[in-house]
């Protein structure tokens, strides 16, 4: 099975192998109480969880003594928790996580000066990323930027994770995975999208259906997609959100009106447009500059640590505008006609970050994390969790405050595998949201074939 295949694997050992307690996992849910779990700080109950808890302790193949050496800052990330009135039983954790490729990782050795070369090597980098999904214990995961997607099924099949792979197009070697625990939810439908099918670049996005296992009137649409860099381009990034929600749209419609959470890299800020798109659903492109639409240009560590920042006056952005019209060709690929100038998609998307509130140490005015990704010429935030109605954020796990993250001096770090951090929301099902789905049969999903 090559790389290069899109490939769908279920765990090779049987669930009740994996725990104690008559196959049963041992709920294991974070709080405040900080223990140490190989390289990630997760955190033990003070008393014993409810049953109701979704966040649980499964075999951890890598579990392992930390290696001494190099000082480092602890990474300590705490839950969040946010009542929510309407919130059912019925709950589930996701994670969205940009690993940092290992192509990339040696491609681009600029971007990560003060890293010691031990922690960027594949084979640590890979031991830290999967102790800390281990230790996190999600219920499903959306990973960017694999291109040892192989390495990584090895070890999750293990901990009981099912999984597909979708790799980039093109010359490409990386592209993203979809992992889910295979006593949780079943696998209904999925779909890979190729971007380039429709001149949107070599990136590439994954939806998928699942059900949950014990209440099978439970259904929920997941998508993950890592959005094109090039901070330039923003026509091509509002053309691949804007294909990829559509989808998701469809896909919801078509299995009865179902919750859809959307997660990635869409490598644009919170300060962006791209990021207002999301957040209301519609954005006028002719407002704006398209190489300015990600954000993603005030992001250099010097100008947001350092005492230098970069300041624009109203006529400096007005001048953007004049010189940087956009082309027919531009609006088509953003909007998907050349007479369209507003771009719309049909969902309406929270951010759950933004949704369940954290402090000035970690958050910004939006809400959003104050960083997910740091290196030597970025510093900021790109990585989002987004959500539909249906479901409610009932907790997420917080980032890391700027002080901790500029005495790491870039990441990856001793702890952090990857120049992300990952990001991890718990969600619960509306209550009485007439969340009724059509009794359509789950077949043909064991026998998934490989595509290119």
């Amino acid at each position: 099975m090559g790389a290069e295949a899109c490939s769908w694997f279920r765990p090779r050992v049987p669930m009740a192998s994996l725990c104690l307690n008559h196959g049963l996992p041992v709920p294991q849910p974070f709080s405040f109480s900080v223990k140490y779990y190989g390289s990630v700080f997760c955190s033990i109950p003070r008393s014993p969880p409810s049953t109701s808890s979704y966040c649980r302790r499964w075999y951890n193949p890598l579990r392992r003594r930390p290696p001494s050496g190099e000082i480092s800052p602890d990474i300590r990330r705490h839950w969040v928790e946010d009542h929510q009135p309407l919130a059912s039983g019925e709950r589930f954790m996701v994670a969205s996580y940009n690993i940092l490729g290992d192509r990339n990782s040696t491609k681009h050795k600029d971007l990560y000066p003060n890293v010691p070369s031990n922690y960027m090597k594949w084979d640590y980098r890979k031991r830290v990323i999967c102790e800390e999904l281990i230790g996190l214990d999600p219920d499903i995961i959306c990973l960017q930027e694999v291109d040892r997607f192989f390495d990584l099924r090895n070890t999750m099949q293990k901990a009981g994770y099912a999984g597909s792979y979708k790799r980039r197009s093109g010359d490409n070697v990386d592209g993203c995975a979809m992992l889910w625990k295979a006593d949780k939810f079943r696998l209904l439908e999925r779909e890979s999208i190729e971007f380039k099918e429709f001149g949107l670049r070599d990136n590439v996005a994954q939806l998928s259906v699942f059900e949950m296992c014990k209440v099978e009137s439970k259904r929920l649409v997941v998508g993950n997609i890592h959005v094109l860099y090039n901070p330039s381009r923003g026509d091509v990034k509002l053309g691949q959100i804007r294909f990829l929600t559509s989808r998701a749209q469809i896909l919801s419609d078509k299995w009865g009106n179902l919750p859809v959470v959307l997660m990635g890299d869409f490598n644009s800020t919170p300060q962006s447009a791209i990021y207002k798109f999301l957040t209301s659903s519609e954005l006028n492109i002719k407002l704006y500059d398209r190489r300015e639409l990600s954000g993603q240009r005030s992001c250099h560590p010097a100008q947001v640590l350092g005492d230098k920042r970069e300041w624009s006056s109203p006529f400096i952005v007005m001048d953007r505008l004049l010189k940087n019209g956009w082309t027919d060709e531009e609006v088509k690929v953003a909007t998907g006609s050349s007479d369209c100038h507003l771009v719309v998609y049909p969902l309406k998307l929270c951010s759950s970050y933004s949704t369940v509130k954290g402090t000035t140490n970690t958050r910004d005015y939006n809400g959003e994390p104050l960083a997910t990704s740091y290196h030597s010429k970025f510093f900021g935030t790109v990585d989002y969790i987004w959500y539909s109605d249906g479901l409610v954020p009932t907790r997420v796990l917080d980032t890391l405050p700027i002080d901790i993250l500029k005495r790491t001096g870039g990441l990856p770090c001793k702890q952090v595998g990857s120049d992300h951090l990952a990001l991890v929301s718990e969600f619960a099902f509306k209550e009485d949201t007439g969340n009724k789905t059509e009794d359509i049969p789950a077949s043909g999903v064991d026998d998934i074939s490989r595509s290119t």
